[in-house]
């Protein structure tokens, strides 16, 4: 579990960790990035009082440092990667396991399911667990078992992790991606169990959410320009948002000005105005479909849904035309997060 500031999920994080029975020795390294929060004396605290708690430092803060140095660290067959903003379900570890034996994958992967406590993040986890918002990854709630292209954190065989080379450590998001490519490329199956479930908290502030988006496009992009169209075709479609909000602002500034005029215009207006328009009946629609909470709920997904498009495709953009860089997921940075009840 990498771990960066997450002083209000950690200790809910590590007791649905050490409460998963499978059956054999088991344990938690925690892999400890420098927070700011108290996380760091909490996960201490925690692990002076649970010997199968084992703590590494990630001065770096980057996860797949992190991980990487909890799974050097790790001393059995099976690594269970696990998140600090995440719950795992009952029966979550006994299950995985017995998927890996009965399928002969190297990886298992369930569902993420986003959960939230105030309007803004029930609204956030409302679209996380929708195809609308995050573009319908297998993980995001399908029901059908199978192969699958990545897992979400994913139960993994130790020797298949020792002959890949465990996770890219230049790539700062979109790392389980990457990793289960090079799982598939080694002859090796990621498999979808629809039956494993993980709690997922989204982040709770505006800025922070558009932070991590912003963050995650340009890692996707990067990831483009490393593997090209092995990347799914769903990624594309937040930056063809950003390119015709673009257009549609050129588009406008040439009507005003009057130098775009006449059946020209017109073309130009439907070309640039017309999917938008679309995509604006479309966020008002997911806004106003039933089960989308109450008033404020609604109201926050009118803004969250475009902001998470927007802010992913942003970076993609720049993650494409300039490569990811030193960009990082400032909204796990200096946080103040409110224990959970």
């Amino acid at each position: 579990m990498p771990v960066l500031n997450e002083r209000a999920y950690l200790e809910h994080a590590v007791a649905s960790v050490l409460t998963q029975a499978v059956g054999a020795p088991s344990e938690l390294v925690l892999a400890l990035g420098p927070s700011t929060d108290g996380t760091t004396e909490l996960a201490e605290r925690l692990a002076a009082a649970d010997d199968r708690i084992r703590l590494v430092r990630n001065p770096a803060a980057h996860i797949p440092v992190g991980l990487n140095a909890a799974i050097r660290a790790s001393r059995y067959p099976t690594v269970v990667r696990v998140d600090a903003h995440s719950e795992l379900s009952p029966g979550y570890a006994a299950r995985a396991i017995g998927t890996l034996e009965r399928t002969g994958a190297a990886n298992v992967g369930g569902v993420m399911h986003a959960e939230g406590r105030t309007p803004f993040q029930k609204a956030v986890a409302r679209l996380y667990n929708s195809p609308v918002g995050l573009g319908g990854g297998a993980y995001h709630g399908s029901t059908q078992e199978g192969e699958a292209e990545s897992a979400y954190l994913g139960v993994m065989r130790r020797e298949v992790l020792d002959e890949i080379g465990l996770f890219d450590e230049s790539v700062r998001r979109g790392e389980d991606w990457e990793l289960n490519l090079r799982i598939r490329q080694a002859g090796h199956r990621v498999w979808f169990d629809p039956g494993l479930s993980v709690t997922y908290w989204p982040r709770e502030s505006w800025l922070r959410l558009a932070r991590q988006f912003r963050a995650t496009g340009a890692w996707r992009g990067e990831l483009v320009r490393r593997f090209g169209r092995r990347n799914g075709i769903r990624y594309f479609a937040p930056p063809a948002l950003v390119l015709l909000v673009l257009l549609a602002i050129v588009v406008g500034i040439l009507q005003i000005s009057g130098v775009l005029t006449g059946p020209l215009s017109v073309v130009a207006s439907l070309v640039a105005y017309l999917p938008l328009a679309l995509y604006v009946l479309l966020v008002l629609g997911v806004a106003s479909a039933p089960r989308g909470g109450g008033l404020r709920q609604r109201l926050w997904t009118l803004i969250v849904l475009p902001t998470m498009h927007l802010s992913w495709g942003v970076g993609f953009l720049g993650g494409v035309l300039r490569g990811a860089r030193d960009t990082v997921d400032a909204s796990r940075l200096g946080t103040r997060n409110t224990p959970l009840p």
